[in-house]
C-alpha cells in the first residue's frame, strides 16, 4: 500500500512523492493524518540542510513533525488507544526509499502507546521505547482536528518556559515574533510573567505581541534596544529570549540582563557556534539553549492546553494564519520562504 509524502533532497528541493505506507507492531498504532503544522525552524532548517545532526548523506528526507491523525488500526498490545481517537505526532519512519525527519507531512503515520511497551517489560529510553511516545496523546473530542496541530508548538513552549524557569513578576525581553515567539508571549501573559517587553522587525508581527500580551512591542529595526529596555528596567530584564534562532542576539542580551539574569535560547540556530562577547554583561549570567523540547515534559503540558482550550482561555484560531490544503502544499511552503506567513500555516489532508 503506497501513501503520498512530502520529501526535500539535499539540494533543498520539495516534492511530493510516493513511499510505502509505515507498518506498525503490536505496540502501536496506525493513523490517518488529520493535519500538520509547519515549523518554521525545524522544517525550514532541514530544508536549508542546516539542521543539527542531518548531514547530507541523510537525504531525501521525509518532513514534518506535527501531525494530528485518525487510529485506523491498532497492534494487538495497545490499550491508550482505539479506532477512531485523534491523536498527536504521528511519525512515518525511515524506510527503503527515504530518511525521515520525523515524516509527518504523510497520509499515514504511526503512534506508540506506552502502557502497551512497559506491559512488556520495555523499558523507557531504549530505541524499542522512544520518548516521543509519551506525547503521542489523544485529542478530545471537542476540539477541531485541524486545529489541534497547534497542541504541539503549545506544550513545546509550555514546557520550555518551565524548563527555563520563568516565573510570575519576572522581567523579559523576547526578540522574535513569529509562531512560537508569540506563543511564548500569550503563555507568559498567562502565567503572569511582567513585563513582557517584545521585539520584532516586521510591524505586523509587533501588533500580534501586543495582543498576545506584550505590554511592550517595538520594531528593533526602528529602535535602540537597550536603551528602551533600560528605561523599562533600568537594572536590566531577568530573561532574554532567543525566539527567532539567531545565535547573534546572545550577545545583544549581554548589555540588557540584570545581574544573574539568563539568556534563553530556543531552538536550534543555523550557525552552531559565535564567538561570545560578555562585556557588556553584568558579572553573574546564565545562558541556557533548549534545543529540542522533552517529549515527556511535553505530555506533561497537554493537560494544561487541553484545560486553558476548554475554559476559552486560549482560542486555536489566535495562534493560525492559514490554512493549506496537502494538494497544495508547495505553494504553503513557497509562500513560507517568502515570509508571507505571519503565524502557524497548517496542512488539511480532508
Amino acid at each position: 500500500m503506497k501513501m503520498k509524502t512530502l520529501v526535500v533532497d539535499k539540494g533543498g528541493e520539495l516534492s511530493v512523492r510516493e513511499t510505502k505506507v509505515p507498518e506498525y507492531n503490536e505496540c502501536q498504532a496506525l493513523v490517518k493524518t488529520l493535519s500538520c503544522g509547519v515549523c518554521n525552524g525545524t522544517d525550514l532548517k532541514l530544508i536549508q540542510g542546516s539542521f543539527k545532526g542531518f548531514g547530507e548523506e541523510r537525504y531525501p528526507l521525509m518532513l514534518g513533525h506535527e501531525a494530528v491523525g485518525r487510529v485506523i488500526e491498532t497492534g494487538s498490545k495497545v490499550t491508550s488507544f482505539k479506532e477512531g481517537d485523534i491523536v498527536l505526532l504521528p511519525f512515518a519512519d525511515a524506510n527503503e526509499d527515504f530518511d525521515s525527519g520525523w515524516g509527518a507531512f504523510s497520509e499515514y503515520g504511526v503512534v506508540c502507546d506506552p502502557a502497551a511497551y512497559l506491559a512488556n517489560g520495555v523499558c523507557p529510553g531504549t530505541p524499542e521505547f522512544p520518548e516521543h511516545s509519551f506525547a503521542q496523546q489523544v485529542v478530545p473530542e471537542f476540539i477541531d482536528p485541524v486545529e489541534a496541530a497547534v497542541i504541539i508548538t503549545l506544550r513545546e513552549v509550555l514546557s520550555s518556559i518551565k524548563r527555563f524557569g520563568i516565573k510570575e513578576n519576572d522581567s523579559i525581553a523576547v526578540f522574535g515574533c513569529g509562531p512560537v515567539g508569540l506563543t511564548f508571549v500569550k503563555f507568559m501573559h498567562i502565567l503572569g510573567v511582567n513585563p513582557i517587553i517584545a521585539f520584532d522587525i516586521m510591524d505586523e508581527k509587533v501588533e500580534e505581541a501586543r495582543a498576545m500580551g506584550a505590554e511592550y512591542a517595538y520594531n528593533s529595526k526602528n529602535a535602540d534596544v537597550a536603551s528602551l529596555v533600560r528605561e523599562i528596567c533600568p537594572e536590566g530584564v531577568k530573561y532574554v529570549l532567543d525566539a527567532a534562532g539567531i545565535s547573534q542576539l546572545i550577545n545583544q542580551a549581554m548589555g540588557i540582563i540584570k545581574d544573574q539574569g539568563k539568556i534563553c535560547c530556543y531552538g536550534i540556530a543555523p550557525n552552531l557556534s559565535m564567538n561570545l562577547d560578555w562585556s557588556d554583561a553584568p558579572y553573574n549570567w546564565h545562558l541556557h539553549f533548549q534545543q529540542f523540547p522533552s517529549k515527556y515534559e511535553e505530555s506533561l503540558a497537554h493537560n494544561q492546553i487541553i484545560a486553558w482550550i476548554k475554559d476559552g482561555i486560549i482560542d486555536l484560531k489566535d495562534f493560525i494564519s492559514d490554512i493549506y490544503h496537502f494538494d497544495n502544499i508547495l505553494d504553503a511552503f513557497k509562500k513560507l520562504e517568502n515570509k508571507q506567513i505571519t503565524k502557524k500555516c497548517i496542512i488539511r489532508y480532508e
